[in-house]
């Protein structure tokens, strides 16, 4: 049963590093440079770069902002159930 919980989390994982592609595809395109090298390190600020130009822009973070929120969360609670049930 741990394994079909360690499954989704390897998804939720999978969708949140899409989710922060496209975030990060997202303000490239609005002239930020994104450094290819230290993309591991620097990810973090770009989610906040995201998640400022968008509120900029809408009044509120986009919703590649609230899926890569959700998608970590969910990975982190199915691997917390995953170990609990081993």
């Amino acid at each position: 049963m741990s394994n079909v919980f360690f499954g989704i989390a390897i998804g939720s994982v999978a969708w949140g590093i899409v989710s922060a592609l496209a975030m990060v595809s997202y303000i490239s395109n609005r002239g930020h440079k994104i450094s290819i090298v230290f993309f591991r390190l620097l990810i973090f600020k770009y989610i906040h770069q995201y998640s400022e130009l968008t509120t900029q822009e809408h009044g509120r973070p986009g919703a590649w902002f609230y899926s890569f929120i959700a998608s970590m969360t969910l990975a982190l609670v199915c691997v917390i159930i995953g170990v609990l049930l081993k």
